[in-house]
């Protein structure tokens, strides 16, 4: 059986968008490629970049470079 299915990635694992018709304990073999305009993701990737940006963007560090400088 081959099949496409939208999952989503939460918490380190991947969740299932709908029920697939397996068996239980079927191996599967499993191939992730991202999903282009996820606008959630995109906003998610937004603040951490945002939040990374406040912090290592600060004007306190020039007063440690200076105190760094010969």
């Amino acid at each position: 059986m081959t099949a496409t299915i939208d999952a989503i990635y939460e918490a380190g694992q991947l969740r299932l968008l709908k029920a697939l018709a397996l068996p239980e304990h079927t191996r599967v073999r499993v191939q992730v490629q991202t999903i282009d305009g996820d606008a959630e993701r995109a906003e998610w990737l937004a603040q951490g970049e945002r939040s990374l940006a406040k912090v290592w963007d600060n004007d306190a560090d020039d007063v440690y470079n200076a105190l760094l400088a010969p």
